[in-house]
């Protein structure tokens, strides 16, 4: 019996898929250098986030990392953001693979007008024999007024079921 249930038990985590992170931004104390600014009265966690105010259309680096050494999983570039703006936020990650960088945009998930905390996603699919090698951690602002970004983490998770043609 035991047997059955330790089975079904990895039947339903591998069912589930896995996800690892590979990094995780708290936004607790963010050095940016764009003139963002540490918000200890506003977080989803952790002792604060990141204020970000613009007067217009902003790209953001938020970070970057190096050394990855990831293929065949789907990364993962995830935070929560909370806006007070007119237009819209979303994530991007760029992804050097082979010397050559790709981005994923997360419009699926972005933020608009006055919105509370959500989390947002930028997927990017790496295939067997892609290997990612550095990533950049960017958010885009398209519009102007607050975004907040706070909780933010890169993770590895399995690539998504191929569907049959």
């Amino acid at each position: 019996m035991r047997k059955i249930l330790i089975v079904l038990v990895l039947v339903l985590i591998a069912g589930s898929g896995w996800s690892q992170d590979l990094k995780k931004f708290p936004m607790d104390d963010p050095t940016t250098g764009f003139g963002a600014v540490n918000d200890p009265s506003v977080k989803a966690e952790g002792k604060g986030s990141l204020r970000i105010s613009t007067p217009g259309p902003s790209t953001v680096c938020l970070g970057q990392m190096d050394g990855l050494n990831v293929e065949n999983a789907t990364l993962v570039y995830r935070a929560r953001l909370k806006s007070d703006m007119q237009g819209s936020a979303y994530l991007e990650l760029w992804v050097t693979v082979g010397g050559k960088a790709y981005f994923s945009k997360g419009l699926p998930t972005a933020v608009t007008g006055k919105s509370d905390w959500a989390e947002a996603r930028a997927p990017f699919y790496l295939q067997k024999g892609q290997r990612a090698e550095s990533v950049v951690f960017n958010l885009v602002i398209n519009g102007k007024g607050t975004v907040w970004v706070d909780d933010a983490a890169l993770s590895k998770e399995p690539l998504p079921a191929q569907t049959p043609k």
